[in-house]
C-alpha cells in the first residue's frame, strides 16, 4: 500500500501539487489563531504541502514547532524532539529538513493545540498510515488530549479502512486540499 501511494503521489503533475499546497496552506491558516502553538513538519518529496505553509503561520504569529528525528545507540527511533521554526532549516538525515538547535524535549508536543502529522493515508476512524519508522507513534501519546491531531493527505488518501496496531494514536482529523478539515472517528 505504501508503494502504491508513493507512486501515485510522484505521478501528480507539479502544477497540481503546487495548487494543492496552496490550498492546504490556506485551510490550515484558517484553523489557527495568533498565539497558538502548532507542531508541524516540512514536507519533502511528493508529500502534500510546502514549506510556505510554515512561513505563513509564523507571519500570523503562530508558534511553529518542527520535529527532529533521532535514534538511540541501537538504532531504534526515539520520540521526536522539537525545534522552534524561525525561517531557517538545515539538512537532516533521511533527506529531511529541520530547524537548527537548540531543541526542546519530546514533551514539547504537549504545548500544541494542533499537531499536523505527515501521512500516506488515513481512514475514517483515524488510523494513519505513515512511513513505518515509528517516530510519530512514539510521540503522539505525549500530545495534549484536547489537541487536534491532523493527518495531511491528498483527497483520495482518506480511505474507508486501514490496518491499525494497538500502539497507534488515532488522528482526530484529516486535512485535504479539496475537502478541507475532515473530522474522523
Amino acid at each position: 500500500m505504501r508503494t502504491a501511494i508513493l507512486s501515485a503521489r510522484r505521478a501528480v503533475p507539479g502544477d497540481v501539487r503546487r495548487a494543492e499546497a496552496e490550498e492546504l496552506r490556506r485551510r490550515l491558516a484558517a484553523l489557527l489563531r495568533s498565539g497558538d502553538t502548532v507542531c508541524a513538519y516540512v514536507p519533502v518529496g511528493s508529500e502534500p504541502g510546502s514549506a510556505d505553509i510554515l512561513d505563513s503561520l509564523v507571519a500570523a504569529r503562530i508558534r511553529v514547532l518542527l520535529p527532529v528525528a533521532r535514534e538511540d545507540d541501537a538504532g531504534q527511533p526515539l520520540p521526536l524532539t522539537w525545534g522552534d521554526y524561525r525561517g531557517e532549516l538545515v539538512a537532516a538525515r533521511f533527506g529531511l529538513r529541520e530547524p537548527p538547535a537548540p531543541y526542546l524535549p519530546a514533551e514539547a508536543i504537549g504545548t500544541a493545540s494542533t499537531v499536523v502529522v505527515p501521512a500516506l493515508a488515513v481512514d475514517r476512524v483515524g488510523s494513519r498510515l505513515g512511513r513505518g519508522a515509528g517516530y510519530y507513534d512514539r510521540s503522539l501519546a505525549m500530545a495534549d488530549p484536547s489537541a487536534r491531531l491532523i493527518a495531511t493527505v491528498r483527497d483520495d488518501e482518506v480511505l474507508d479502512r486501514l490496518p491499525a496496531e494497538p500502539h497507534d494514536v488515532p488522528m482526530t482529523h484529516a486535512l485535504t486540499p479539496g475537502g478541507g478539515l475532515v473530522e474522523l472517528r
